[in-house]
């Protein structure tokens, strides 16, 4: 009986967070749509390079090697080209072999509203108005960033995911009590310690560690009985808070019951210090002070909350 979408762990992604679009986007904006479209023809048997999103999407599908009776995650194509020019995409897919069979293509209009009907978890993208539209209306969403990331070839097989806490796994409540204290690290100090025993609300990502984390305990108890067994999954919280405001991560993870395997309170140190060590296949912040100058790692910004007030 094939395992109900209900059930599955899905991810969302436009073609432009998938492969490297930039020379598709060039002829798009300089030549216009027919221009675009003959372009497309004319190269529908050369598959696009891979993009920053391409080694998650890949290592994240091996996870249904772990258990191939429920094939639990799934990848959809999102797309707003047309069908008809979206086919170098599928090619590409194929070339790549990845286990991608469902896609919604739109012809230029937004996408965002199907996300629900393909149960989508998080929906990636390099397109920042779509992200936003999408999480405006409620959808798990981030834009991907560093669209040059190349992945060290090996034999690593693991799937490493970073987390911000603040405006990424929890609401951004406590980014506003430092942006309202005028960032009086003492007050906000104070605050946190006052409110240590309350969980934080969630934020716009939670559900997608949620998630993660279940797996991550499936993979422990195959581990138990298969030594041998190599786990895929590795998360990790990497924030700049410190003590003592580091008691509310800790008891919201537990309210949520979520584990990570890591987590690193960094109190302003430069997060990338941490990250080019371990090195995660995705790093999700709401801040793009933290990750624009991220050198390959491949970085989704979650234009979520006071962090990205205009």
């Amino acid at each position: 009986m094939p395992y109900p979408i209900e059930k599955k762990f899905v991810i969302a992604i436009a073609s432009s967070a998938l492969f490297d679009l930039t020379e598709s986007d060039n002829v798009f904006k300089h030549q216009g749509e027919a221009k675009y479209r003959e372009y497309q023809e004319m190269n529908l048997d050369k598959p696009f390079e891979r993009g920053v999103a391409f080694p998650f999407v890949k290592r994240l599908l091996k996870l249904n090697m772990s258990f191939p009776d429920i094939q639990p995650v799934e990848v959809v194509l999102m797309s707003k080209n047309s069908p008809e020019t979206g086919e170098r995409a599928f090619r590409s897919i194929e070339h790549y072999n990845l286990d991608i069979t469902r896609a919604c293509f739109t012809s230029g209009n937004p996408n965002f509203q199907y996300l629900p009907a393909f149960n989508a978890t998080l929906f990636l993208s390099a397109n920042q108005k779509d992200v936003q539209e999408a999480l405006k209306n409620g959808f798990a969403a981030g834009r991907v960033l560093n669209e040059h990331y190349m992945e060290e070839e090996g034999e690593d097989q693991e799937l490493r995911l970073a987390f911000d806490f603040d405006g990424v796994l929890a609401d951004d409540s406590s980014e506003k009590v430092f942006k309202e204290t005028g960032g009086n690290l003492d007050l906000y100090f104070q605050h946190e310690k006052k409110y240590a025993g309350q969980p934080l609300q969630a934020g716009p990502i939670l559900n997608l560690l949620t998630k993660i984390s279940y797996y991550q305990r499936l993979e422990r108890k195959i581990c138990e009985k298969d030594p041998s067994y190599k786990r895929i999954l590795k998360t990790a919280i990497v924030t700049a808070r410190n003590a003592p405001a580091h008691e509310r991560v800790i008891l919201s993870l537990k309210e949520w019951g979520i584990d990570v395997d890591e987590a690193f309170f960094l109190g302003g140190i430069d997060k990338s210090r941490v990250l080019s060590i371990l090195k995660p296949h995705m790093f999700f912040d709401d801040q793009l002070g933290h990750l624009d100058h991220l050198i390959n790692v491949p970085a989704v910004h979650i234009p979520f909350g006071i962090a990205n007030m205009q």
